[in-house]
């Protein structure tokens, strides 16, 4: 997982920010889908 994906999941996740989480797992979930595949 890059770094600054991770950064983003660790301030959605600090500052609660559900809608920005579930973006960006659906983000994560078809970057590795395309990737993958």
């Amino acid at each position: 997982m890059p770094t600054w994906f991770q950064n983003q999941i660790r301030r959605a996740f600090f500052e609660k920010n559900r809608y920005q989480i579930k973006l960006l797992n659906q983000c994560w979930y078809y970057y590795r889908r395309k990737h993958c595949s």
